[in-house]
């Protein structure tokens, strides 16, 4: 007469595994929701770089041109102003390619334009900021990542 045994885990041993796999749960899951914000601020500092070196680009074409009230940049003309990108929609907007993850406003001739992230926790801090460069100055560009 054959016996048969029955094969698979006992209670004990399922209970164990639960256990195990909630704790790593518990510790995993606060790590994976800081990854967004993290991502947002990346994509701030990252936006705050390419309208610094869109600046720098458009004053080198400026200079190369001799023309510095306005430069052509991949097919889009860009309005200058002291040299640099000015910040109405025509300017600095025109020389970068910005994702759909931000929204521009921009400033009247001469004010600041500021790019907003979208789905950001507090949209008035998870910016940068573009204010056009005085006679003789540069630009100032501010990435604000505290409300990302």
């Amino acid at each position: 007469m054959k016996s048969y045994q029955s094969r698979g885990f006992t209670l004990i041993e399922l209970v164990v595994v639960i256990t195990i796999l909630g704790i790593l749960a518990a510790f995993a899951i606060p790590k994976f929701i800081a990854l967004d914000t993290q991502a947002r601020t990346a994509t701030v500092n990252g936006l705050a770089g390419t309208v610094r070196s869109a600046a720098a680009l458009a004053r080198s074409l400026g200079m190369a041109t001799g023309n510095p009230a306005s430069v052509t940049m991949e097919g889009q003309a860009v309005a200058m102003l002291n040299n640099y990108p000015d910040s109405p929609a025509g300017g600095i907007p025109m020389a970068i390619n910005a994702s759909a993850d931000f929204t521009y406003a921009p400033g009247a001739s001469g004010a600041p334009g500021v790019w907003t992230r979208t789905g950001a926790p507090t949209p008035l801090h998870c910016i940068v900021t573009y204010t056009p460069a005085a006679a003789g100055g540069i630009p100032l560009v501010v990435a604000d990542t505290a409300g990302c």
